[in-house]
């Protein structure tokens, strides 16, 4: 049923039958690291290259989830899956052995929610009985497309976030335990942000904007939800986000989880601003929270995957940065 301005509401709700996450060894060093399926200690995943250790991370996503779905690569009607590298190539050769029907998709680090979204709609409206979404990113692979490669040795400043190595995948079903009750589908943002060593700040208006018209859309409040979860605005984009919403009348302090600044203790690990990339939002919502939703001890979450649609083409022709956010919203 179509929800407000930019939202849907699901009559009969899909569900996320299962989940899995796989990460590397730092994800794992950090403070979630208990809670994920599987971590890689090889950051080339037994690959000669950064991008086929990318694509490795994402095929075992898959086929993890598969497994404890109970069920094959032939029983999924469609895959939506997608990632940060050119050409989404991640995706294309990760689960290119799957051979499920696949859309490919770029939402930047907004894809998780993306990628949901869309397996959701295609559940819901009756054309799938099960389908799989999938996203990674690998921070030597992410470096390299986006700002210096690591022999480079380029110094970092604050307000940049760390790429995560992870890949999470979900399978999007008729039944399960967590139900996808609706979905606020965010508008592209451009507050003229050319930094690409701060991304928090270009995607905080963005995810701004989607939980302010999700919650006219719904007729919500902060105090319907027991978390309200940004995939990866960080130290910097937290900030920037509560302020944002302060304005427009909503005070999310008490409620607010970023996944950006979960995922990694800054005090140790040092991340600058936190941990970003399509794995990011993805790894902690399968390894982390959809445990806590089964379980009841999270009722109702509103996840909201954040990216930043730039490329090195646009940076480098001094192009600002849109935001996006894509807002899901799951429960016990």
């Amino acid at each position: 049923m179509i929800q407000g301005k930019q939202s849907i509401a699901f009559e009969q709700p899909p569900y996320i039958l299962s989940y899995a996450s796989i990460v590397g060894k730092k994800e794992g060093d950090g403070p979630l690291g208990k809670y994920f399926d599987k971590i890689e200690t090889d950051p080339m995943v037994g690959k000669s290259n950064w991008e086929e250790a990318e694509s490795e991370l994402q095929k075992q996503a898959a086929q993890m989830a598969l497994k404890k779905a109970k069920l094959l690569p032939e029983d999924i009607r469609y895959l939506f899956s997608g990632d940060l590298l050119g050409q989404i190539i991640a995706s294309s050769f990760g689960m290119l052995e799957l051979q499920i029907p696949m859309f490919g998709l770029y939402g930047a680090c907004s894809t998780a929610g993306e990628s949901i979204s869309l397996a959701a709609m295609t559940v819901a409206a009756g054309y799938a009985k099960h389908c799989l979404a999938v996203t990674s990113s690998h921070f030597a692979s992410a470096e390299k497309q986006f700002r210096y490669p690591l022999e480079y040795a380029s110094q970092r400043p604050l307000s940049t976030t760390w790429t995560v190595t992870g890949s999470g995948a979900f399978v999007i079903s008729e039944t399960g335990n967590v139900k996808i009750t609706g979905i606020t589908t965010g508008k592209m943002m451009d507050y003229g942000v050319k930094d690409s060593m701060n991304m928090g700040a270009a995607m905080a208006p963005a995810a701004a904007d989607t939980i302010y018209q999700h919650f006219v859309d719904f007729d919500r409040t902060p105090e319907d939800y027991d978390l309200i979860v940004t995939g990866d605005l960080g130290v910097v984009g937290r900030e920037l986000i509560l302020d944002l919403l302060k304005e427009k009348g909503y005070d999310l302090t008490d409620k607010y989880f970023d996944c950006g600044i979960a995922i990694f203790d800054n005090t140790t690990q040092d991340v600058h601003s936190g941990g970003s990339g399509c794995g990011c939002s993805a790894v902690t919502l399968a390894g982390y929270l959809l445990p806590k939703l089964e379980s009841g001890e999270l009722k109702r979450i509103l996840f909201l995957p954040t990216g930043a649609l730039l490329s090195t083409v646009s940076f480098n022709e001094g192009q600002s940065i849109p935001g996006i956010c894509h807002g899901v919203v799951l429960e016990h």
